[in-house]
């Protein structure tokens, strides 16, 4: 599974981004596609930060499996849920998760300017997210992301 993962505070419009590049309100499943011409991918798509809904990595891997997509995109909260730091951990400790799955994260995209420590090659900051139009803020990251 192809991961492609938004991080950002409250209020950094995460959710905003994944409805803008995906059409999607909550959970659906989408084609995407690629910049690199190859056709559509299928895409898992989930707004909504997972630690806000006390989804566990592994409650959030099951469902992805469940949809049979080839590739998934979520938001994160760079930080645990204050009040369920079981259910929903820091940023760093859903991607050890899905990588421990053998989930490939392709890119990370940082909203604003905390990303909770995650550090990658595949790691873009949008550190303006919060107060750009959502659609360019929408473009960067489906540029950054090599979407279409």
């Amino acid at each position: 599974m192809d991961a492609y993962i938004v991080i950002g505070n409250p209020n950094t419009r995460k959710s905003s981004v994944i409805r803008s590049l995906t059409g999607c309100f909550n959970r659906s499943v989408r084609d995407i596609q690629r910049q690199d011409g190859l056709g559509p991918v299928r895409i898992y798509a989930r707004a909504g930060a997972l630690q806000d809904t006390r989804t566990t990595a592994d409650d959030f891997i099951a469902e992805a499996q469940r949809s049979r997509c080839a590739a998934v995109i979520c938001c994160l909260l760079p930080s645990a849920h204050p009040n369920h730091p079981l259910e929903g951990p820091d940023a760093g400790s859903y991607l050890a998760a899905f990588k421990a799955a053998g989930w490939r994260i392709k890119s990370i995209a940082v909203l604003g300017q905390d990303g909770g420590g995650v550090r990658s090659s595949n790691l873009r900051q949008f550190t303006q997210a919060s107060t750009a139009p959502i659609n360019t803020t929408a473009h960067q990251v489906r540029s950054h992301f090599g979407w279409q």
